[in-house]
């Protein structure tokens, strides 16, 4: 079992900045991929971008450029590092990952809001 614990969700202007932590516990060597996924409301659920355990990044095109993601395997903590926010940028942040054996884990959302 892996749990999932996001912080550093908030309210912030647009432009503004905001790092997610996402803190892993539990039977964190069979994790493999992390990623970070958002929900706005009415929406569907979205990937933003995920990483791999060696570090190898994809991030969704509509944050490209103002979103980065990185991983520290020592602190077993994945962080979404977002720059130049948007108001379209506000939803309910997701952290996600899988295991070797492909379980997957989500943790409970962290609300991001950004104000216009």
């Amino acid at each position: 079992q892996v749990q999932l614990v996001e912080s550093g969700g908030g309210l912030v202007q647009a432009g503004g900045s905001l790092r997610l932590s996402c803190a892993a516990a539990g039977s964190i060597f069979s994790i493999d991929v992390m990623a970070w996924y958002r929900q706005a409301p009415g929406k569907q659920r979205d990937l933003v971008a995920r990483i791999s355990n060696t570090g190898t990044t994809t991030v969704a095109d509509s944050v490209k450029g103002r979103f980065t993601i990185s991983r520290d395997n020592a602190k077993n903590t994945m962080y979404l590092q977002m720059n130049s926010l948007k108001p379209e940028d506000t939803a309910v942040y997701y952290c996600y990952a899988v295991s070797l054996t492909e379980y997957d884990y989500w943790g409970q959302g962290t609300q991001v809001t950004v104000s216009s």
